[in-house]
């Protein structure tokens, strides 16, 4: 099993989770799956690899060790498929993490999923440009329930 399996299996993974948070009922079940077989599939499978890599049990034919000090030590960490894969991982678990919150946020303060989607998507497609436009969009709400959750 190479990089690219693993690369394809996290982003069909990811993209099976926005769908069913974006176009699904918002089930109890449902979202417990989008926390549990989502993100914390995606944390074990970036948690798996990063130790792998850092400890050699994986190896990486590649090569590129792991220097977050500099701009061209990371730069050296996405030159292979091993540290994309992991980067990319990191970034969807983050980013369907963040999506499940606005979902369950967007829901407690009775703002429609028709205003949540387009929040939803730009969040899964661009991170933090989604959770700094529901940042913006909650707060009305927040303040009409009297209460910053």
């Amino acid at each position: 099993m190479g990089w690219a399996f693993v690369f394809s299996a996290v982003n069909m993974a990811a993209l099976v989770a926005w769908v069913a948070l974006i176009l699904l009922p918002r089930w109890p079940a449902l979202l417990s799956a989008v926390l549990y077989l989502g993100v914390g599939l995606l944390c074990l499978t970036y948690a798996t690899g990063l130790i792998g890599l850092l400890s050699g049990f994986i190896p990486n034919p590649q090569g590129g060790g792991a220097d977050f000090s500099t701009i061209a030590g990371v730069r050296a960490i996405f030159t292979s498929d091993a540290g994309v894969t992991i980067g990319w991982t990191h970034y969807l678990a983050f980013d369907l993490f963040v999506g499940l919150w606005i979902s369950r946020d967007g829901d407690a303060k009775n703002i429609s999923r028709f205003l949540q989607a387009p929040i939803l998507l730009a969040t899964f497609l661009a991170g933090p440009l989604g959770l700094g436009l529901w940042l913006l969009i909650r707060e009305p709400a927040a303040r009409r329930q009297g209460r910053f959750r």
